[in-house]
């Protein structure tokens, strides 16, 4: 299965009691369609996310990054502290392909632009 998404927050790496890494993040996906009535009706999915293959991708997993997760999806169900019941969604992630909009983007196109403008006042004209 593939989903695609914004992170909801930057990626952790946790280690297990077996010493191995595992990168968790959150992602939120956006549907929209249209009821009976004709209304445009939103709505947003969020998926708790793991990666196992390699921790070092946790750093370019920063929040409000667009990304295109393929994986597999498990629900979950718990009670909660107060009692109620409560379920989610785990994506079992197996490729991550980034396609940009985090922390990290935004400073890089800002250094970007920084040089464009220097580049632009050198012109002899």
């Amino acid at each position: 299965m593939t989903i695609t998404g914004r992170l909801t927050r930057d990626a952790e790496v946790r280690t297990t009691s077996q010493d191995k890494q595992v990168v968790n993040f959150s992602v939120a996906t956006n549907d929209s369609y249209r009821n009976k009535q004709g209304e445009r009706i939103e709505q947003t999915t969020y998926f708790d996310c793991s990666y196992w293959i390699t921790p070092n991708v946790a750093k370019l997993l920063t929040k409000g990054t667009l990304v295109e997760l393929s994986g597999r999806v498990s629900t979950r169900a718990w009670t909660g502290n107060d009692g109620e019941p409560r379920a989610g969604l785990n994506f079992h992630t197996s490729q991550i392909k980034l396609h940009g909009g985090g922390k990290k983007s935004e400073t890089a196109q800002a250094t970007t632009n920084t040089n464009n403008n220097k580049a632009e006042d050198d012109l002899p004209f």
